[in-house]
């Protein structure tokens, strides 16, 4: 990956479907969630296709599926066919997995294989799509085993399209998905790079206090149009998390050509938009050593 011609780095879009057509959620929960994006009709772009989408931008991007088969009793999409796939296209795709954290210490130890064994480079968790709280202690050796790897753990923070709008969200708990639950998870596993995912209606505030308090905690803008961005979010991207904000798009429910048209528009600094847009998410996710440090760190003048 050639990270000088990357105009950006994606952190944030979804395997929807597997080689021989196995959707990553029921008819049910994907038809309300592309309801919920206006998304109505969208296809499902394989892994393949996904790669061309993005070298077309000249833009890398991390690809993930989640693993909530307790909860919904949906087989997920395999884990080594999505770090397969993006080892294919190694030059744009970035592979993430995703381990139902129910599975506990067999859990654990897919972890390990899929990082030791198959090139992933971090793990999505969705906690109200899983139906866990991040603090549960049931979770504890798969974070554990996460720490020890050094790669990044993305949660879901927020409001979820999925399930909106079905009898009871479809069974969906939007209370797993408060930020203040990854705090306890930074707390006991301080040494764990954590994303939390999303602008995190209506816990904007909390998601910002555990990001300037915790040092590994990052937030990604995925999941909304940037001009829907809650102000304090604007304000704390300019400032204090400049070097922990993340672009992520939710591709394909939202594009990034959409989402990057709105960001253009945002009153975010010169010199804070190539660390949102690629240099944060380098240096996160190692893929630059000392130039994106250097690049970033040199982008207003200071190093």
């Amino acid at each position: 990956m050639d990270l000088g011609e990357l105009v950006a780095i994606d952190v944030h879009t979804h395997a929807e479907v597997s080689a021989d057509g196995h959707s990553s959620l029921s008819p049910e929960l994907l038809g309300a969630s592309a309801g919920y994006f206006k998304a109505h009709g969208h296809r499902q772009p394989t892994i393949p296709e996904m790669a061309a989408y993005y070298r077309e931008r000249r833009m890398a991007a991390v690809v993930f599926t989640v693993d909530a088969e307790h909860a919904t009793g949906h087989p997920r999409i395999a884990n080594e066919e999505i770090a397969a796939a993006c080892a294919e296209h190694d030059d744009v795709l970035i592979p993430f997995a995703s381990v139902d954290p129910w599975k506990g210490r067999a859990g654990a130890r897919e972890a390990r294989r899929l990082v030791e064994r198959h090139g992933v480079r971090g793990f999505k968790f969705h906690p109200s799509l899983q139906g866990f709280a991040p603090d549960d202690p049931m979770a504890y050796p798969l974070y554990e085993a996460i720490e020890e790897l050094g790669v990044p753990a993305v949660f879901h923070t927020g409001q979820t399209g999925i399930g909106a709008g079905v009898p009871g969200g479809g069974g969906i708990r939007l209370k797993y998905s408060n930020p203040m639950l990854v705090d306890d998870v930074a707390v006991d596993f301080p040494e764990l790079r954590i994303i939390l995912a999303h602008p995190s209606f209506p816990w904007q505030d909390e998601a910002l206090a555990v990001a300037t308090h915790k040092p590994y905690v990052h937030i990604d803008l995925s999941g909304w149009s940037p001009k829907y961005f809650p102000p304090q979010l604007v304000r704390y991207a300019n400032s204090l998390l400049k070097d922990k904000v993340l672009f992520g798009s939710d591709y394909p429910v939202i594009t990034p050509d959409r989402w990057l048209a709105d960001f253009e528009k945002l009153e975010i600094k010169p010199e804070v938009r190539p660390r949102i847009l690629k240099h944060n998410a380098a240096k996160l996710l190692g893929l630059a050593g000392n130039t994106a440090e250097t690049t970033a760190g040199t982008a207003d003048g200071k190093r």
